[in-house]
């Protein structure tokens, strides 16, 4: 006997309608989303094979680099071999935005800093062209370079082991001429010039640093200075001074003015000179130019503060100079005050340096004071060096400061 519900039918199609719909409605979404899926995946492993296509080409061109150079390239480790120069990476040196440096030893055991880059997957050229450039550096005031790591995205540089650090933390200590001397700071002064000489005008390619500052010159056990860190020079012919870079580079404090704006003039080997010349002015003072965290709002700018204090009647009292020492630090501080002048073309070049540190004191004119804040912060005062020299009638375009400069400059 079978039991007969008024209804049932249509309510049993309806039901199998909607079914029917919910499924048409999941299959319309479902199979764009596998669709998508699929074709992200073949995507995915196309871009992994593109990528270490490239990664090979890259690889294979940085090995043909490498080679062209034959035996004027320096030593090539292997990571594990680099792990076990530095025992594990055991002995820390110090830390900086490129990486780390640990103490290490060679097979021969000679003693070696070993600075390990963050791992980074571009820009293998440039690492390869900085490696055999300094490779094949040679001065007593250069740091030496023994060899390198490039193995994928590793990159290890192995330099001569300096016994006594770097520069920063003798003239930033609070009594550092206690410490070296002026007679010992002075001799550093001029070891750094003669090695930037070499760098701009010896060297088989002529090479501006642009990070020329105290924590990058390294001092050996008998405090003879090294320049070091070439992470950010630049290599340029051996008959031109200008160099080509797109935006700017260097030290807070120590980047010369055309290096932030070409309207102060072009970049060249000349913007190694200001840094240097920034850096002799730390020197003298014992403090740093700028600081992180400024206690006085109305504090100095320091090249401001080193001219007042050399102008005053006690002279450099107040940089630690004695009667004894004054006449090493007056000529350091003119020198530094020329080398930081505003536009390059009114500072010497590293050349004319040394020659300014053969000659007597009163040999030395101290530049008329700039409005270095000024001068520096704001662009109301920048000047197209390039037009101003082409033009017979140049000092009616310049400032009156840059006037008295122009009748002032060394005689070298």
């Amino acid at each position: 006997m079978s039991c007969y519900i008024p209804g049932s039918k249509r309510t049993f199609k309806k039901i199998m309608l909607i079914v029917s719909a919910l499924a048409s409605a999941a299959a319309t979404l479902l199979f764009p989303c596998i669709y998508v899926l699929i074709r992200h995946r073949k995507g995915q492993r196309l871009w992994l094979l593109l990528c270490k296509k490239t990664s090979s080409n890259n690889e294979n061109n940085y090995e043909a680099m490498i080679a062209s150079y034959g035996s004027l390239a320096p030593k090539r480790y292997i990571y594990s071999e680099i792990m076990k120069v530095t025992s594990s990476r055991n002995y820390e040196l110090g830390k900086g935005g490129y990486g780390v440096v640990f103490k290490g030893r060679l097979h021969d055991g000679r003693p070696v800093a070993v600075k390990f880059l963050h791992d980074c997957k571009g820009n293998g050229s440039e690492f390869v062209n900085e490696v055999m450039s300094i490779g094949r550096t040679s001065h007593v005031n250069v740091v030496s370079l023994f060899g390198f790591c490039l193995e994928g995205s590793k990159r290890a540089l192995i330099y001569e082991y300096m016994s006594n650090g770097s520069l920063d933390k003798y003239i930033y200590s609070e009594n550092p001429k206690e410490i070296l001397g002026w007679e010992k700071l002075y001799a550093i002064a001029i070891g750094i010039a003669r090695g930037l000489e070499y760098l701009h005008h010896s060297c088989n390619t002529r090479i501006v640093h642009f990070d020329i500052k105290p924590q990058n010159i390294l001092l050996d056990r008998d405090f003879s200075p090294k320049i070091a860190d070439f992470g950010l020079a630049k290599l340029c012919h051996t008959k031109e001074s200008k160099v080509s870079i797109t935006g700017a580079r260097g030290t807070i404090g120590f980047i010369a003015p055309e290096v932030h704006s070409r309207t102060f003039g072009v970049v060249s080997t000349k913007s190694d000179v200001y840094s240097y010349g920034m850096m002799l002015l730390e020197m003298v003072g014992g403090r740093r130019n700028v600081k992180s965290i400024v206690q006085n709002s109305s504090e100095k700018y320091f090249p401001d503060w080193i001219y007042d204090h050399f102008a005053e009647d006690e002279a450099l009292q107040a940089c630690d100079v004695t009667s004894e020492t004054a006449e090493i630090a007056r000529k350091v501080t003119i020198i530094g005050m020329w080398c930081i002048q505003v536009l390059p073309m009114y500072r010497p070049t590293i050349t004319r340096v040394l020659e300014m540190f053969e000659r007597r004191l009163d040999e030395l004119d101290m530049p008329p004071k700039q409005n270095f804040g000024d001068l520096v912060e704001s662009s109301a005062h920048n000047m197209d060096v390039q037009s101003v020299s082409s033009n017979s009638t140049r000092s009616e375009k310049i400032s009156p400061v840059s006037s008295k400069i122009l009748q002032r400059l060394p005689t070298l």
